[in-house]
């Protein structure tokens, strides 16, 4: 069978997985190696230097594209230098445009880091893509977007921006972190770019720092690898190692976290003690009918609630859980809960926490692999003191 024809859990364990033709091992050996001997001088071997490729790295990359659908992949040592990358793309005076919903690296890289060299950086409210469409300027060249925003868990009509967005000519680029390739493939509607920060749940155990873009069109792909070679923000091959046996588990992992989500976010809405819980697999959440259609088999593991209190109220709930741990990060084996307002997201300026609805009593929670009874008891317990 074609590898387009094997079903994603099959793809994720095999494609990029071959068994080692010199051993027969079933998982791929590691190469450490940073330089390899070349045929001659000025002859070109595959691989040359590791900042340029390496076979662990190119192996996981072969497995990345291969489950978002792209040409190629490219790993990176982190889902903010994945993100860098993407908007060096940009020049001095070029103008991008982004969700208000986003990451709080991505709100400082975007903010302070690349606005700082001359690119203008827009945020707007996505929930309509009239609102993108009147944005748009002569020097407009990007749109970025998050396929489930964070920390609110906005769904935003990604078919329907990117729409907008090529109309005008724009490269548009997704972060798929919380949602994965599992729940929705952004490239097949057309998106250009997909960035996740694979320390989450591509990995999926909290011990691997690694961001991954994957591209739709060749000469994209090129024009990014150019970037990442002449910086260097390359995957060690033993993360990329990580990352490999982390995608094997990632269809099982995410469709038990989406269960037990939809479960703890059940709870939280009829509990005294909360006050608004934003999890798009219920129907009071404002893009329920829309995550019903672009998410494909869940809703995702990560829920916001806003609790009863103040700040310093929140600051105490979120130490008085016992399963969840106080820390930032999500999408791995086990639960965390965490402050947006003074964690995640302390990065916002004020006034732009307060436009995005970040309010000091909001709470994020990545709900991990533990039994959803014992997850639902230790928030309980928390919420009530008891």
């Amino acid at each position: 069978m074609r590898p387009e024809q094997l079903k994603f859990q099959t793809r994720a364990i095999h494609v990029g997985n071959p068994p080692d033709p010199q051993t027969g091992a079933v998982v791929p050996p590691i190469h450490p190696a940073t330089t390899f001997v070349q045929p001659g001088a000025g002859d070109w071997g595959t691989f040359d230097y590791s900042r340029s490729g390496n076979p662990t790295r190119t192996a996981v990359q072969t497995t990345l594209a291969s489950l978002e659908g792209g040409c190629g992949a490219l790993a990176f040592s982190s889902g903010m230098a994945a993100t860098h990358c993407a908007t060096m793309l940009l020049s001095a005076g070029d103008h991008l445009l982004a969700g208000m919903d986003i990451y709080g690296g991505t709100y400082r890289l975007l903010h302070k880091i690349c606005s700082s060299v001359g690119i203008q950086v827009q945020t707007i409210d996505l929930s309509d893509p009239a609102n993108v469409a009147r944005a748009i300027r002569d020097n407009t060249k990007m749109l970025w977007l998050e396929g489930i925003g964070n920390p609110r868990l906005t769904v935003p009509d990604l078919p329907a921006l990117i729409e907008v967005a090529h109309d005008h000519e724009l490269l548009v680029g997704v972060d798929n972190t919380f949602a994965t390739p599992v729940l929705q493939r952004p490239l097949e509607w057309g998106a250009d770019i997909v960035m996740h920060s694979a320390t989450k749940y591509l990995g999926g155990h909290s011990d691997c720092l690694a961001g991954v873009l994957a591209v739709r069109d060749q000469d994209l792909l090129d024009r990014l690898y150019f970037i990442q070679n002449a910086t260097g923000a390359v995957l060690s091959p033993f993360d990329c190692f990580l990352l490999a046996r982390g995608l094997k588990t990632l269809q099982l992992r995410i469709n038990q976290q989406c269960r037990s989500a939809q479960q703890l976010a059940l709870f939280l809405e009829n509990h005294p003690q909360v006050k608004n819980v934003l999890y798009p697999g219920l129907p009071s959440h404002p893009d329920h009918e829309r995550a019903s259609q672009l998410l494909d088999g869940g809703f995702g593991g990560m829920i916001t609630l806003e609790a009863e209190g103040d700040f310093e109220t929140t600051r105490r709930l979120v130490k008085s859980t016992r399963l969840f741990h106080l820390a930032v990060s999500l999408g791995a084996v086990e639960s965390l809960i965490e402050q947006p307002a003074s964690m995640s997201h302390a990065s916002y300026d004020a006034a732009a926490r307060a436009e995005a609805g970040i309010t000091d009593g909001l709470i994020r929670l990545s709900v991990g692999l533990e039994h959803p009874k014992d997850l639902i008891q230790d928030l309980d317990q928390a919420l009530t003191g008891s």
